[in-house]
């Protein structure tokens, strides 16, 4: 089994003269130094903007800081939400950070699922799905075409152009996509993308999730390793029930407050993130929360029934429970083969 991290750092804006906002990122920096130095293997930063308590949105200047910082770990984003987004230059940008990370770079993707905001960008939710589809075949040429071309789609036209620098992987850097209903992992395993699970859902409909994935790739003729899933999971390393309950509680407040930026005000946001994000069960039943025994039953269940990628999110920078899982469970899931990547086509 491989562990990567997913997460963000946390830096409010400044507020008077003893608030330092880069003290948030720097922590989370050094946080993933010492997770590559107890055998991490990736960390997947997310992409958010205005709720006003701190979230990283200049999420590809963030990793190519940490890249420097870093030899091994693998450098990812989940997501990049491509709705927001000039493509080309996006490509530009996270070439850069490929190129110079010796190709460490995962392409984590998405089409966005908080209405605040699409609000804020003024940009209609409704088109999300077209604009992404658009981004995605823009990124994808801009990154393997050798030659100038020109593209005029619906929302984005160039004329003679051809995209520097290079990816330092080929053709490319391996594309992840979040999602999470039916329709949209079958879109996913259409293209030959990796795919990204949300750390809310049930063990059961992740499963669901899971398979749906594999079926749709074998079908498409592109074959299935399991490491091309990245399963997110909230973890939490406890003594006591006490530990346990209270890191709930913790989470279930954090939870409210995310949901509720994220809803619409008709509360009918549709995305299948919102459907298990604020419940108890996602909190309780779908986190990795309690001793490194029920932790360790839980991930062995997982992996029966075929998932070998888990991506933790501890919910802050915690050196202890980041090291403790690294000591007290990892070792009962070491991969027998080294790791590799796998790269979409």
């Amino acid at each position: 089994m491989r562990f990567g991290l997913f997460g963000a750092a946390q830096a409010q804006r400044n507020q008077g003269p003893d608030v330092d906002s880069a003290a948030g990122f720097n922590d989370y920096i050094e946080y993933l130094i010492e997770a590559e130095a107890l055998g991490y293997h990736s960390s997947f930063i997310v992409e958010h903007h205005f709720t006003g308590f701190g979230q990283v949105s200049a999420t590809l200047n963030l990793l190519s800081w940490i890249g420097a910082k870093t030899t091994t770990l693998r450098l990812g984003t989940a997501v990049l939400v491509l709705p927001w987004h000039n493509p080309v230059l996006l490509a530009e940008q996270a070439a850069t950070v490929d190129l110079l990370s010796g190709g460490r770079l995962d392409f984590g993707i998405g089409k966005g699922y908080r209405h605040n905001e699409f609000v804020g960008f003024r940009i209609p939710m409704d088109e999300a799905e077209a604009r992404f589809s658009e981004s995605i075949d823009i990124i994808t040429k801009s990154w393997t075409s050798n030659e100038r071309f020109s593209f005029h789609g619906q929302y984005w036209q160039y004329d003679d152009i051809i995209v520097e620098p290079p990816t330092a992987q080929k053709p490319h850097p391996p594309f992840w996509q979040g999602a999470g209903s039916q329709g949209s992992i079958r879109k996913v395993a259409a293209r030959g993308h990796n795919l990204l699970l949300d750390q809310f859902a049930s063990l059961s409909e992740t499963m669901n999730r899971f398979n749906t994935y594999k079926a749709a790739m074998l079908a498409n003729g592109f074959g299935f390793d399991p490491s091309q899933v990245g399963v997110a999971r909230a973890f939490f390393v406890a003594d006591t029930a006490e530990e346990k309950a209270a890191a709930i509680e913790r989470r279930m407040t954090a939870q409210r407050r995310l949901h509720a930026v994220s809803q619409t005000p008709d509360n009918d946001n549709k995305a299948s993130i919102m459907a298990f994000s604020d419940t108890r069960e996602a909190n309780e039943e779908a986190t990795l929360f309690g001793t490194p025994d029920e932790i360790g039953r839980k991930l062995e269940w997982l992996q029966s029934q075929g998932v070998e990628y888990i991506l933790l999110n501890g919910g802050g920078t915690s050196r202890t429970n980041l090291r403790r899982f690294a000591k007290e469970i990892m070792p009962h899931f070491a991969a027998e083969n080294p790791a590799r990547t796998v790269a979409a086509e």
